[in-house]
């Protein structure tokens, strides 16, 4: 992965990312020799989060399979969360 130091960014701004993006599909920002961000394409990093998001609906839909749910009333919930504080 490339790494793009903060001293770069500020010097060549938008261009060293451009670059760097052309290589790979994200780039790690190093601050003062340490990784600290990644940057990538919009369209990468919507990718990602529908992966977040598919593996949560997994996760809910294994859930309710199993039966580690409750079913309650609105009221039932918040009484239980009071309950729980």
């Amino acid at each position: 992965m490339n790494v793009i130091s903060a001293n770069e960014l500020k010097t060549r701004g938008i261009s060293a990312i451009e670059q760097a993006l052309a290589e790979e599909p994200e780039a790690i920002v190093s601050v003062r020799g340490k990784d600290r961000f990644v940057v990538l394409e919009l369209a990468q990093y919507q990718h990602l989060r529908e992966c977040e998001l598919e593996v949560a609906l997994a996760e809910a839909r294994a859930d309710v399979a199993a039966g580690r749910v409750v079913r309650e009333s609105p009221e039932e919930h918040l009484a239980r969360l009071d309950a729980m504080a």
